[in-house]
């Protein structure tokens, strides 16, 4: 990544004389080269053809001068201090941030620019722009990024209440009610991601966190380093989490917003029986079920969860793309409007959302990013595995 133009106090002189300033007013400002090569800003002097008449004797003795001083910003350390790590990945590492002016903390994702590919810095310009255009009570936002010669710094929102799973696994009652209040508010951040065309690529638990410890925490979805605009001829890269990723993107078509779907049906699901619908230490086999949408609601596990909410999850989960319901179709189902889904505990959902979660954490040692190539092998070889800039 080019690192960000410096330059010295830029200073603007402004002589007005006499009378002269009525006429300033109108005068066009444009850029012309100074004998030192740097440019400047100057005010054009009228031309004699539309200069007015100012009688001479109202010049004073000697110019007024206003200089106008701009100040280069201030550097990441000048602005804010680092404290202890809360994560790392092979570029960058997120870090605890405090504003030293108004002492408000927040997350620092540290990207070692100088380390990162053509590709990746395009990625990181990507997930920049899109951070900043999307503003949403459930959605991580971005709040500053500063630029410097070797590192980027992304200032975000400082979540503290951890993993959604992790806090559903404390709790010692669980209803279908509850999960179904979950979906919807994961539904409505992916609705407003879609309505701006932005495609997330990559949910799953990980990207569910919620803002406190607090039993009325708003959960947020983070982490839009897969996230992209969808184009006219879609996305092409192989990207996401093996078990949460849609068949299309293992098929190697073109795919959009859809693949989101797919996803949330994927936590849907687990957020019902406590584990996923699709899951084998194979990837050939674990991808082979994907791309067949091969599932079951097995006894005992599906028992007391609602047919309204076994429909909810299969308008989701279908192998075909243009069949999935969007965002705000679902938002509509009966699931989501019904006023008498269950709140009576959900029998085993919590035991075994426990194993899920102990095995899902066992196994995060290989991350999303490496998982890639492996999503790239279970594909077509007809399939592009990057997306055109």
């Amino acid at each position: 990544m080019p690192p960000p133009t410096t330059s010295a106090v830029h200073v603007t002189t402004w002589v007005v004389v006499g009378a002269l300033a009525a006429a300033m007013v109108v005068y066009a400002m444009k850029k012309t080269p100074s004998d030192d090569s740097n440019d400047r800003d100057v005010i054009s002097p009228p031309s004699s053809s539309s200069q007015p008449d100012i009688p001479t004797e109202a010049a004073p003795s000697s110019p007024k001068v206003v200089t106008a001083t701009t100040a280069p910003p201030l550097s990441f350390k000048e602005t804010y201090t680092l404290g202890k790590r809360l994560g790392a990945g092979a570029f960058a590492v997120v870090r605890e941030g405090v504003n030293k002016v108004t002492g408000t903390k927040f997350a620092v994702k540290c990207i070692k620019t100088s380390s990162l590919s053509p590709a990746d810095v395009r990625g990181l310009r990507q997930e920049i722009s899109i951070l900043k255009q999307l503003s949403h009570p459930n959605i991580m936002s971005l709040h500053d990024v500063i630029e410097e010669p070797n590192v980027t710094y992304l200032v975000t929102e400082y979540i503290a209440g951890g993993e959604l799973f992790d806090r559903i696994v404390e709790k010692t009652f669980y209803s279908e009610n509850e999960a179904r209040e979950l979906v919807r508010i994961l539904l409505g951040a992916i609705k407003y991601c879609h309505d701006h065309n932005v495609v997330h690529r990559d949910l799953k638990p990980e990207n569910l966190l919620l803002t406190s410890a607090d039993d009325d925490a708003s959960i947020k979805l983070a982490d839009f380093g897969f996230a992209k605009q969808q184009s006219i001829d879609g996305l092409t890269t192989a990207c996401g989490t093996p078990g949460y990723v849609a068949p299309e993107i293992i098929k190697g078509e073109p795919y959009g917003k859809s693949v989101d779907i797919w996803s949330v049906g994927v936590i849907t699901y687990i957020l019902l029986c406590g584990y996923p619908p699709f899951h084998d230490d194979n990837p050939t086999r674990l991808f082979a079920a994907i791309k067949t949408g091969s599932y079951k609601f097995e006894s005992p596990y599906w028992d007391d969860v609602s047919a309204d909410a076994k429909a909810f999850i299969g308008c989701m989960l279908k192998v075909h793309a243009s069949s999935r319901a969007t965002a705000d179709e679902l938002l509509k189902h009966a699931w989501m409007v019904n006023m008498d889904v269950s709140t009576a505990p959900l029998g085993t959902v919590l035991e075994e959302l426990k194993k899920y979660n102990h095995r899902r954490k066992f196994k995060a040692a290989v991350r999303t990013v490496q998982m890639t190539a492996v999503l790239a092998r279970g594909m077509s070889g007809t399939h592009k595995t990057a997306d055109s800039p």
